[in-house]
């Protein structure tokens, strides 16, 4: 796994394989029930009408409640590929529950390769921003700022594989080696300025997938309606 290239790195560790909460985990393409259902992603993607090349958005990072679920996981995050294709180029934070108590951090992933976890903190409440921009002959520029800590990481992957077939923004449940892992009480996630190829992502734009999480016959998250670039994701159950 390549190292990433960090601007504006406050910390001097290095980035660490994620796993911080107790488990390994990492971020996964769509597992789809059907075209507007997964159990695994919550949130808004586009396909079929690529190439997807940029997307960018912006965030709060949203509490856990861990007296509600102690053990679980969340995940917030831009990226490209992964809705109809087999890798995902990614970056973004977590919300974990680890025995009871609130872990964030963050991380950015080419997926199948494993998640790199930032040192930096991240706090319920920062405000985040996110972009991957394909540069060409498969490398990526993926950027991740906190203007509330006031650090910035941009980190240039490359993969070959990549076949730029969908953009989106999501809250996830990540997977472990046994498949989807509970996800976290993150309450409300409210993404705003979300693009795709440099355009606003609204109910209009082409291939627009509303994406709801579910398992066992229950809601686990859901976007509200997008307006503008922005739109916020509710938790419902584990």
């Amino acid at each position: 796994m390549a190292v990433a290239a960090v601007v504006g790195v406050l910390s001097g560790a290095a980035p660490a394989l994620a796993g911080r909460a107790g488990t390994e985990r990492y971020t996964a393409p769509n597992h789809r029930i059907d075209h507007s259902t997964s159990t695994n992603w919550s949130g808004y993607a586009v396909s079929g009408f690529g190439p997807y090349q940029s997307v960018s958005s912006s965030w709060r990072q949203p509490p856990v409640d861990c007296s509600k679920t102690p053990t679980g996981w969340s995940a917030f995050w831009v990226g490209l590929d992964g809705d109809t294709t087999n890798t995902v180029e990614q970056t973004g934070t977590e919300a974990d529950c680890s025995k009871g108590t609130a872990v964030y951090y963050a991380w950015y992933e080419m997926y199948p390769k494993y998640p790199v976890n930032y040192p930096n903190r991240v706090s319920e409440g920062d405000s985040l921003s996110a972009s991957v921009t394909y540069l060409g002959n498969g490398y990526f520029t993926l950027t991740l700022s906190d203007s509330t800590r006031g650090w910035s990481h941009t980190t240039t992957q490359r993969l070959k594989a990549a076949k730029l077939g969908s953009a989106e923004v999501i809250a996830e449940a990540p997977s472990g080696k046994g498949g989807v892992l509970p996800l976290a009480d993150f309450g409300t996630a409210a993404f705003i300025g979300a693009t795709v190829n440099g355009s606003p992502l609204t109910s209009s734009t082409s291939g627009l997938d509303p994406i709801t999480m579910a398992s066992g016959g229950a809601v686990n998250a859901e976007p509200s309606a997008i307006r503008g670039g922005s739109f916020t994701d509710a938790w419902y159950s584990e």
